[in-house]
């Protein structure tokens, strides 16, 4: 395998590390830029992050953006911003000053235009571009990542922090980063579980088939690592 790649037991495993590797960071820096993503994974490790670490991390030093976002209210229920306000934001000592969420709730343009402006008067610029410290990723079971789907890969190269993506099932519209904003990352981790991203994962970290036509392969190795449960990683070993 030429990918950085760490396996574990369980998506709590996956969050212990992510944790330490925070704290780690934060020793270093004063504050942190971190783009988070929404999922069943994602929840999991909020969980542990909201149990284990309320007190262990310095929670107003980081500063909370999305990698995408779909054009609903905070309070909607597929809000990614608000399942993170559920089981992170709500227990552990952050600034509402500090969470930079997309603004769902206003036309899919307005939401697009405002979330780029935020990205860029509030993350600091390294490479011409916004650099975030921490990029946390998700990966569907078609190799989409982001809000970036196959059927859109083109969306990948667009010249612009952000741009509006659509599902290619129920149509329904996100904001997502682009690849030049996820690239420039400091760090990116990828968070996949699951027997059912096996194959994908597979297939992208050994370029087998048509690996390069799944967004999730555009993501630059050298600042990423993937992050898998025993089931992704199952047809790897």
């Amino acid at each position: 395998m030429k990918a950085n790649t760490q396996i574990f037991e369980s998506k709590e495993a996956i969050a212990r590390y992510l944790a330490e590797n925070i704290k780690e960071q934060l020793q270093q820096k004063d504050e942190l830029y971190i783009a988070l993503s929404g999922g069943s994974t994602p929840k999991a490790i909020f969980k542990v992050w909201a149990q284990e670490y309320a007190k262990d991390i310095d929670w107003a030093s980081i500063k909370f953006f999305w990698g995408d976002e779909r054009c609903v209210p905070p309070d909607d229920i597929e809000s990614n911003f608000g399942m993170t306000k559920e089981y992170l934001f709500d227990h552990v000592g952050t600034k509402g000053i500090n969470i930079f969420r997309v603004k769902g709730e206003l036309s899919e343009e307005k939401a697009l235009e405002d979330y780029i402006t935020c990205i860029e008067e509030n993350v600091p610029f390294e490479n011409n571009l916004p650099q975030f410290d921490i990029m946390l990723l998700g990966m569907g079971d078609d190799g989409h990542t982001a809000s970036i789907f196959p059927h859109q890969i083109n969306l990948w190269d667009e010249d612009t922090v952000c741009t509006l993506a659509k599902h290619p099932e129920s149509g329904q519209t996100r904001v997502s980063l682009t690849g030049k904003t996820i690239n420039n990352s400091q760090r990116i981790f990828f968070l996949v579980t699951g027997s059912n991203k096996a194959e994908k994962v597979n297939e992208i970290i050994n370029k087998k088939e048509q690996y390069n036509s799944y967004p999730a392969s555009l993501v630059s190795t050298n600042q990423l690592t993937w992050l898998l449960d025993k089931e992704a990683a199952s047809e790897l070993l």
